[in-house]
C-alpha cells in the first residue's frame, strides 16, 4: 500500500468529546467507503506507550475534497498532539486498508448498526450513496447515550431527504442526562429493536461497527434471530 505525507487542514468538534480532523487528499488517491488508513505522527513533541500511529476509518466520502477522520478524544499522547498541532503540520498516512465495504448486489439491502464512534465508516458509505444515487436500500441504526454524543447526527437526519433509499434510526440510551429534545427511539439496543427494524428489509446484509462489547452483543442477537454469519460483517473499535 502507498505511503503519503499530508497536511492538517482543519479540525472541529462534531460531538461532545469527539473531534473531526481534515487532511489534504493526495492527488489521485482512491479508496472505498468503509476503508481505513494508518495515521502516523512525524516527530511528535510527546509520546507514550500507545505509540505514534493509529488506524482510523475514513469518515469522508470518496467524492469529498479532503480526507476526514473523527475520533473520541481520550487522554493519550497521540490525541493530545493531534488536537494541538498547528494547521499545516504534516502526518504520514498508509493505506487504504480494510474490506468493510458495501456489497455490490443492490437487490440486497444493507442494515448498518453503529455504536458511538463506530459511525465513521458508515458516514462515508451513506454520504457517498446519496451523492452517486446508489440503488441500495440502506437503514442505519445508530446507538448513542445522548444526541450530544452522536457525531454527524444532524447531517445524517438531513441525508434522508436527499436519498429516498436511506433511513436513519437514532437510538438514545441515556436521555435523562441530555439537554436536548429527542423525538426518536430511546432505550438500549436489544434484539427486539434490531429485528423490528430489520423486518423492513428483505434479506439484508448486516454491518456492525462499534465498541467490542456492542459488536459481539449484536452478533449474538443476529445469530439468535437466525442470521447466518455469511450475512454479518463487523469491525470492532477498541480503545478509540
Amino acid at each position: 500500500m502507498a505511503n503519503y505525507r499530508v497536511k492538517l487542514v482543519k479540525r472541529e468538534e462534531v460531538a461532545v468529546g469527539t473531534m473531526a480532523f481534515y487532511f489534504e487528499k493526495p492527488a489521485g488517491f482512491q479508496f472505498k467507503p468503509g476503508q481505513y488508513l494508518d495515521v502516523i505522527l512525524i516527530n511528535p513533541p510527546e509520546k507514550d506507550d500507545e505509540g505514534i500511529a493509529r488506524s482510523l476509518s475514513i469518515a469522508s466520502a470518496p467524492f469529498e475534497e479532503e480526507l476526514m477522520f473523527a475520533t473520541r478524544m481520550r487522554d493519550t499522547a497521540f490525541k493530545r498532539v493531534l488536537k494541538t498541532m498547528a494547521l499545516g503540520t504534516e502526518v504520514e498516512m498508509e493505506g487504504p486498508y480494510g474490506s468493510l465495504v458495501l456489497h455490490n448486489n443492490a437487490s440486497r439491502p444493507a442494515m448498518l448498526v453503529a455504536g458511538g464512534i463506530g459511525i465513521t465508516p458508515f458516514r462515508s458509505m451513506v454520504v457517498q450513496a446519496a451523492q452517486t444515487r446508489l440503488p441500495h436500500r440502506i437503514i442505519l441504526l445508530y446507538s448513542n447515550r445522548r444526541p450530544e454524543d452522536a457525531a454527524f447526527l444532524e447531517e445524517l437526519l438531513k441525508l434522508q431527504s436527499l436519498n429516498v433509499n436511506f433511513a436513519l434510526i437514532g437510538l438514545m440510551t441515556d436521555m435523562d442526562k441530555s439537554q436536548r429534545h429527542w423525538k426518536g427511539e430511546k432505550g438500549r439496543l436489544s434484539a427486539e429493536v434490531l429485528m423490528r427494524h430489520s423486518k423492513q428489509l428483505a434479506d439484508p446484509i448486516y454491518y456492525v461497527v462499534g465498541p467490542p462489547g456492542l459488536v459481539e452483543a449484536v452478533h449474538t442477537m443476529l445469530n439468535g434471530a437466525g442470521v447466518n454469519d455469511d450475512d454479518i460483517r463487523k469491525e470492532e473499535f477498541g480503545g478509540y
